[in-house]
């Protein structure tokens, strides 16, 4: 049985606060036990093993990693603009929801427009509409 891990969207910046970052860990002497950066470390390898840099999808208005997303909560009519792409890589001052959080993974591959809904951890669906999505590169964040 094979197991295939999937691509991360990262943009340039993140991709060298993580190669800088890995670095600074993997330095001798840093005063911190090993075991409190081990779980960083293969955090870090993995992003950056599995990293598509800077590549920005095609601005085609699908919700995707790499876009810059903003949508609707319905029953509240608020809004947030926030970045579909990996956690645990900063990617400044914007939010950043993974793809395979229950917010992300209902948008993901969602037209703009359209509604999608995901259920919280505590069981509420959440019904949300897209309402822009832009790549990163595009977004000026």
């Amino acid at each position: 049985m094979t197991s295939t891990t999937p691509r991360v969207w990262l943009s340039p910046q993140a991709h060298h606060r993580l190669r800088n970052e890995l670095a600074a860990l993997l330095a001798p002497a840093r005063g911190r036990p090993d075991d409190e950066n081990g779980a960083r470390i293969r955090q870090i390898n993995s992003l950056l093993t599995n990293a598509i840099v800077g590549e920005d999808p095609p601005d085609d208005g699908v919700a995707e990693p790499g876009m810059v997303l903003t949508v609707r909560f319905d029953d509240t009519g608020e809004t947030e603009t926030f970045l579909l792409g990996a956690r645990g890589a900063e990617h400044g001052a914007i939010e950043v929801y993974s793809p395979v959080s229950p917010l992300g993974a209902a948008l993901n591959g969602a037209r703009r427009g359209e509604q999608r809904a995901y259920r919280t951890p505590s069981g509420t669906t959440v019904r949300v509409t897209l309402l822009n999505a832009v790549p990163y590169g595009q977004a000026g964040v």
